[in-house]
């Protein structure tokens, strides 16, 4: 085989890539950097929804074009991942990654305090643009510095996004109350400092590996069908995710009677539930392998999200964050296993699953809002609930990826 032609052209220090003859450990210190970044990506993601409706008061706008917000913010932050992955595959391009942690957060920064809806819809596709070439560079270098636990490498990485699309929200609101809209500005404080302390390392990332090291990446040919499924598997996983985030807070309040008080805290245990998976998924995963694991946690979920529609009081509670620890965790695993099916496209890889798939997954919430208003609301979550079936047969066709 030749050698893989998506291999990066710049590269991490030698002591961050594989040893001859051992295997090779993840480099934690870069990792938990890298992870920090992601939480700040994801914290700026996660805040706009908690802002909208600050923004629709103070520009007296629509829903329609409240909407057109959200719209532009998953195109560009979601659906063009694909093509930064493609970049990042064409030659290792680390600036990205301080560049886009800083505009994720000016666009978000600047927002409140833009003069007109046409220059919010500008901040956000800034933010969105940052968002999506944070991700494929990100996942591509935290897989390189991970040695052979790949999945638990990942897995620190996304837990830092996991942790940052639910402190977002929370975090956006206390700057609104406590300062009015200006208080967008204090977004962006976290952004500058990570972006400098990325800029700090980016000396020692841009040097090559060694040849040695170099030229024994032989990677097999990309497996299109084998991704093609994968990325079906991880739409149909995000269809079941986002129905439950966007719906079951309605569901709470409106047949289950519930607390208005609470929905911020069944949303946060959901998400914080899920990012604890995330990361313990990832040793896991790597022990029983990725294509099994994946496997196991649609053949789950499917059971728990069917009695969290059959349960209430604290039972509803411990169901969900049940739910989210295992419907999340496969987040890491799917990554990594569409690495392993485009190992010469990492950057790739992780732009179609990352963004794509997930992007495509909002889709499937749309259809779920047509549901509820024609059919009720429980229709919508049922359909949710048992869409983690179809996944667990298109999963059961997933290859095993081949070896390099």
């Amino acid at each position: 085989m030749m050698p893989d032609p998506g291999a990066p052209a710049v590269a991490l220090p030698a002591h961050a890539g594989p040893a001859s003859g051992d295997r090779a450990t993840p480099n934690y210190r870069l990792l938990g950097l890298l992870a920090l970044g992601h939480l700040v990506i994801d914290t700026n993601q996660g805040s706009l929804p908690a802002l909208l409706p600050y923004l629709k008061a103070a520009l007296g706008l629509t829903y329609t074009a409240t909407g057109v917000i959200v719209l532009m913010a998953n195109i560009t932050s979601s659906l063009i991942q694909p093509l930064f992955g493609f970049l990042a595959d064409k030659t290792a391009r680390r600036w990205l990654l301080p560049l886009s942690v800083f505009l994720s957060s000016l666009g978000i920064a600047l927002s409140g305090v833009a003069p007109s809806y046409y220059a919010v819809l500008a901040l956000v596709m800034v933010s969105g643009f940052g968002i999506a070439a944070y991700h494929p560079e990100g996942y591509r270098t935290a897989t390189q510095v991970a040695g052979d636990r790949k999945a638990t490498g990942v897995s620190i990485f996304s837990t830092g996004g996991n942790i940052g699309i639910a402190v977002g929200p929370p975090f956006i609101t206390l700057l609104l109350t406590g300062l009015g809209m200006p208080g967008t500005l204090g977004m962006l404080l976290p952004g500058l400092l990570v972006a400098a302390l990325l800029m700090a390392v980016l000396p020692g990332l841009s040097r090559p590996l060694p040849a040695r090291a170099q030229g024994a990446t032989l990677a097999p040919k990309t497996m299109v069908g084998a991704m093609s499924l994968l990325v079906l598997v991880v739409s149909i996983r995000s269809w079941t995710q986002l129905g439950f985030t966007t719906y079951m807070p309605f569901y709470y309040l409106e047949v289950l009677k519930g607390d208005p008080r609470m929905v911020g805290t069944l949303l946060a245990i959901f998400l914080g539930a899920g990012a604890a998976g995330t990361l313990i998924a990832g040793p896991i995963s790597d022990r029983v392998g990725h294509r099994r694991y994946m496997v196991s946690v649609f053949f789950l979920a499917a059971p728990l999200a069917v009695a969290f529609l059959l349960v209430s009081g604290v039972w509803t509670f411990v169901l969900l964050a049940v739910l989210g620890f295992v419907l999340v965790s496969t987040f890491t695993v799917a990554v990594v296993l569409g690495q392993a099916y485009m190992p010469r496209n990492l950057g790739m890889a992780s732009g179609l699953i990352v963004g794509f798939a997930i992007g495509a997954g909002g889709v499937g919430a749309t259809a779920l809002g047509w549901v509820a208003d024609h059919w009720g609301l429980s229709s919508a979550l049922w359909i949710s609930a048992l869409m983690p079936i179809l996944g667990c047969a298109v999963s059961l066709t997933l290859p095993e990826p081949r070896s390099r």
